[in-house]
This record gives structure tokens, C-alpha cells and sequence, in this order.
């Protein structure tokens, strides 16, 4: 079996501290892919300090094939010692899963995680060991596609303290809430923002606690393919479509712009009809076209696409508002939403026939040479931890 991980996080400062106490690590080797949040004692500067250095410590031991009683005991005599308490104290949680479906979940003073499968919430069998002093738990066991986990800074937990609840959000409540969410999203971008903004709401929009929810789901491949501007050659117009059009049962094909959309009609002898729908006035309206699933203008659209996909590279950028402009029926956002969502690589076939109106000083930078924007998109793909392949014609 080769699976494939979708890996996203959302977290709250504290209210009224400018850096969070929680650190998020996502990490991929050649066979797995690694999610670690560590806790720092406390709040603001020293607690983003001890947390740091605790994600940044586990995750390069794990890249370089250490072992668990190794990174802790490097955890204990590197941290800091809190002037306070008198101790060096940062909780943390790892969970790597690899390609073959064999995963790795340590546990150290964190919520617990929550694992959902088949739409229940999976007990995780308590396992402890104690290095350097530490109660650690670890579950060895197999992913399967449709699985998903949480992770969870204990700031979850604490929302509503005193407030709307006695006693905090019991775990128990999270995962049942998480579980709600998890049937009705479709990324783990969504499912980690949605129990963070539940936390947040908690309380009061004024985070009494450092709060991180980190998402780690278990998807099928997801191929897509876009294709944008004619060949440089019409010539090779034919052999550009047909590799546009081959591949998987799978794969979801994007084409961007009028030219575009045109030869790829002409080639494969299928209608191209255009909508009359402006969903958004500043974006052109989309085509359809049997076999395609998105048709939409160019160089306006893709370049819109290209700012949502650097707003989900930052974290911090990632909201209710995000996930509303998402959902919008525009071309950009249908094709960001793909991407973003829908998708676990990407191949971009481009064509180099230099389209004139583009070529005029007077228009922004950012109506470019194509093959410019192609560039920056693939860039923001990869930032996003989705491998981009293009094909130049």
C-alpha cells in the first residue's frame, strides 16, 4: 500500500501575546511524512523559545534516524531551565506515518490525539515508558485511507474555563465535534481551522492559553493537471492536448484561458460552452467541456488562483473568511480550491506562444509572461507541500 498524507494546523495566541507557545513542525522524508507540536511551559517569548527548540530537536533526530530515548534525553539536557519552576518543561506529541502505511504516534503531556476511523472516534491503547524520568506513551500500528488524526495543544482543552464551561472543552467533546466536522470537510486545512474557531469561540475570541490544532488525514493520490496557453508551434498543439488528456481514471484537469480552451476543443472535437455568469466581477466567467472539470480565463484568473494559494502557505492568513472565499463559484477560487483541497500533485503543461496583450507596459506586473506565473504558482504549489511538474511545449 502507498498512502498519502494531507497535513495542515491552526493556532490562537494567547490573547493580548504576539508569539504562540505552541511550535508545529511538518516534516517529509523519502518514505514518510512527520507532524510534530510541542507545548512551551507558559506563555509568549519563553514559552515560543522552549517549543522551538523542542520541534526543532525532535524533528532533525528524526530525520537522521534517532532514537525515541535519544530525543528525549537531548530534549532534557538541551532545554532551558524555567527560572520560576525550576524546571525545564516543554509537552510534545509526533506522529509519523509512512508510505507503506506503518505509523509511529509518541505522546508526552499533550491532550491525547484523536483518531478517527470508519466515523468513530479509535480508542488509543495507553503504552508507556518512562525516559528520563518521562511518562511517554507510543502506539505502533496501520493507517488505512479516510483515516484522520488531531493533535492538540492543551489549550483545546482549557477553552471555556470558568467562562461558558466549568470545567473546559472535555476531550471526549473535541473528538465528538471533530468527528461532526470531519464528515462534512474535505481537507485537513478545514477540519483544524474549524476546531481551533470552535476553541477561539470558546473563549470569547480572548484565548486565555496558547491553542494549536494540527490535522493529519490519510488520502487517495489525487493527480491534477493544468493546462494553460497554446504551444509556441500549433504544431504541437495536438501532442500537447493528448498529453494533457492522458494519465489515470483519477486525475482532474484544469485548462486556463480562452486560447487554451479553444485548441483543446479543437483537438478532441468536444464543445466548449461558456457560462454567462459572473460570480465575481473582477473574474471572467468559466467554460465547460465534457471530460474537463474546470475551464476558466487566464492569466486574470491564475493570477488571483496564485494569491489564495500564498494565503494558505501562512498559516496565520487561514480563517472562516479563507475557506468562504474558497467556496465561491469563481474560477480562481474553484481552481485554488482543487489544489488546495482536492489534490495531492500537480502537472502543468504550458505553452510558450506569447500572447501580445500581455506584452503592454501599461498593464500590472503581474499580467506577466505566462510562463512567469506558471513559475510563481509552481513555487506556491511546492510551499504547500505539493510536488509540481511542468511540461513546456
Amino acid at each position: 500500500m502507498s498512502i498519502t498524507c494531507d497535513v495542515s494546523y491552526k493556532s490562537l495566541n494567547k490573547f493580548s501575546e504576539e508569539l504562540c507557545g505552541d511550535k508545529v513542525e511538518i516534516l517529509k522524508t523519502e518514505d514518510s511524512d512527520i507532524l510534530i507540536l510541542a507545548d512551551g511551559m507558559g506563555s509568549g517569548v519563553k514559552a515560543n523559545i522552549l517549543s522551538t527548540l523542542t520541534s526543532k530537536i525532535l524533528g532533525t533526530m528524526f530525520l537522521n534516524g534517532a532514537t525515541l530515548e535519544e530525543c528525549v534525553g537531548t530534549i532534557v539536557d538541551t532545554l532551558p531551565i524555567c527560572s520560576e519552576r525550576q524546571v525545564a518543561y516543554s509537552t510534545f506529541t509526533i506522529l509519523q506515518v509512512f508510505h507503506s502505511g506503518d505509523a509511529y504516534l509518541v505522546e508526552y503531556d499533550n491532550p491525547g490525539c484523536i483518531f478517527i476511523r470508519d466515523g468513530i472516534v479509535v480508542s488509543i491503547p495507553k503504552n508507556e515508558r518512562v525516559i528520563a524520568d518521562k511518562k511517554i506513551n507510543e502506539y505502533r500500528f496501520r493507517v488505512k485511507i479516510g483515516d484522520a488524526f488531531l493533535i492538540m495543544s492543551d489549550g483545546t482543552i482549557h477553552a471555556g474555563v470558568g467562562d461558558l464551561l466549568n470545567f473546559g472543552w472535555e476531550w471526549k467533546d473535541i473528538a465528538a465535534y471533530a468527528l461532526k466536522e470531519y464528515k462534512k470537510t474535505i481537507s485537513a486545512a478545514r477540519l483544524a481551522s474549524n476546531v481551533c474557531e470552535a476553541c477561539n469561540e470558546l473563549y470569547g475570541n480572548r484565548p486565555g492559553d496558547d491553542t494549536t490544532v494540527s490535522c493529519m488525514r490519510i488520502i487517495d493520490r489525487k493527480p491534477v493537471y493544468l493546462m494553460t496557453g497554446p504551444a509556441k508551434d500549433r504544431k504541437d498543439d495536438e501532442r500537447m492536448v493528448h498529453d494533457f488528456m492522458a494519465g489515470d481514471e483519477d486525475v482532474k484537469r484544469i485548462v486556463s484561458g480562452g486560447t487554451s480552451a479553444n485548441v483543446v476543443s479543437r483537438v478532441l472535437g468536444r464543445k466548449l460552452d461558456v457560462s454567462l455568469d459572473y460570480a465575481d466581477p473582477d473574474i471572467p466567467p468559466i467554460a465547460f467541456m465534457d471530460g474537463i472539470e474546470l475551464v476558466t480565463e487566464g492569466v486574470l484568473t491564475l493570477t488571483r488562483t496564485l494569491h489564495l494559494i500564498r494565503q494558505y502557505a501562512t498559516p496565520d492568513a487561514i480563517s472562516e473568511e479563507f475557506f468562504k472565499e474558497l467556496d465561491k463559484p469563481n474560477g480562481a477560487s474553484m481552481a485554488a480550491k482543487m489544489i488546495i483541497e482536492d489534490c495531492t500533485e500537480v502537472d502543468m503543461f504550458v505553452g510558450l506562444a506569447v500572447n501580445e496583450a500581455y506584452q503592454n507596459p501599461n498593464l500590472p506586473i503581474d499580467l506577466g509572461l505566462r510562463q512567469n506565473l506558471t513559475g510563481q504558482l509552481k513555487t506556491a504549489i511546492e510551499k504547500i507541500g505539493k510536488p509540481v511538474r511542468i511540461t513546456y511545449y
